[in-house]
């Protein structure tokens, strides 16, 4: 069996410090916020791959769409003997472009949670025994060096995830990105299309109620790591377009007054009745806006493919 490879650049103590600063910044802040990455413990990724199965959430079947059908084009356009994905998480769409990349040599699976890093290296090599697997248990939002591998590199950033940044932090990324990229990489990158208001809102207010139980269990989160006494109930789930920025906004909306004590910060927070607290961004692209966020940090499109409904994007982008 190849090799399997696993180096942690994040301290152990490293995620227990950022959920402490994003609650101590976010709810003390007007209004208030929290970052949507806590959203994933283990009971919020088993909401959000049933969240993938909802009739009313397209983009997930959109970008299988698009790898199943154009992997071939994507690996011949890049020529990458090392494929490296950030947030790789069960890294099940990654299959169309290891599959398709007929000369390639390491996959490097890039995320913060190291359980999810084995059990997918697990699978993988089971699968594809001549594959060298180098796992990163990393932030790439937070800077990244990557390990030697042969090129060209093919850096892969799927599921929309870019839309969950804020413009600002969207261009500090993708300048990150552009630093590990040599002559003759490529970034691949996933992205939400802007379409009508009602697909948009229906894909995070599910009919079923299941985006409503992963939206709140981000307050389970907080009472499990920080002993805060959040009532997930007193809260009301909200999913709205805004049409000035382009993105969804999803919020947790107080029920009644309340106040929540949250010990291990020392803090305590009130909520007035009908408060909202943003819990994520979800921005939808345009083809042209991909286009000059890319050449912002110095990469070029060179390649543009949709699903057969336009409602989702891969792109292939070059060092410029």
């Amino acid at each position: 069996m190849s090799p399997f490879l696993l180096t942690r650049t994040l301290p152990v103590d490293a995620t227990d410090a950022a959920l402490r600063a994003d609650v101590l910044h976010g709810l003390t802040r007007q209004p208030k916020t929290l970052p949507p990455k806590w959203f994933y413990d283990a009971r919020g990724s088993e909401l959000f791959e049933e969240i993938t199965r909802l009739p009313e959430y397209y983009p997930t079947r959109a970008e299988r769409e698009i790898l199943s059908g154009r992997a071939a084009e994507i690996a011949a356009a890049s020529g990458a003997r090392t494929l490296v994905e950030l947030g790789s998480g069960s890294s099940e769409k990654t299959r169309f472009l290891l599959d398709a990349l007929p000369g390639l040599d390491t996959y490097v699976p890039v995320d913060v949670s190291e359980s999810a890093l084995r059990g997918a290296a697990d699978a993988l090599l089971a699968e594809r025994p001549q594959l060298s697997v180098h796992a990163l248990i990393a932030d790439f939002t937070a800077g990244l060096s990557l390990p030697d591998t042969p090129g060209p590199r093919l850096v892969a950033f799927l599921g929309g995830t870019l839309g969950n940044l804020l413009p600002g932090e969207r261009a500090v990324f993708l300048e990150s990105v552009r630093s590990l990229l040599a002559p003759g990489d490529a970034l691949l990158l996933g992205t939400d299309l802007v379409k009508d208001e009602e697909v948009l809102v229906a894909a995070y207010d599910d009919a079923a109620g299941v985006t409503a139980a992963f939206n709140r269990n981000v307050l389970s989160v907080v009472d499990r790591e920080l002993g805060a006494d959040f009532s997930p109930d007193d809260f009301e789930h909200v999913a709205r377009w805004n049409p000035r920025e382009e993105w969804i906004e999803m919020r947790l909306r107080a029920r009644r007054a309340l106040t929540v004590k949250i010990p291990q910060l020392d803090l305590v927070v009130p909520f007035d009745a009908g408060e909202e607290l943003r819990t994520e961004v979800s921005a939808k692209f345009r083809e042209d806006g991909v286009r000059r966020e890319l050449a912002g940090a110095g990469l070029r499109l060179t390649h543009w493919w949709t699903d057969s409904g336009d409602r989702f994007a891969l792109s292939l982008a070059t060092v410029d």
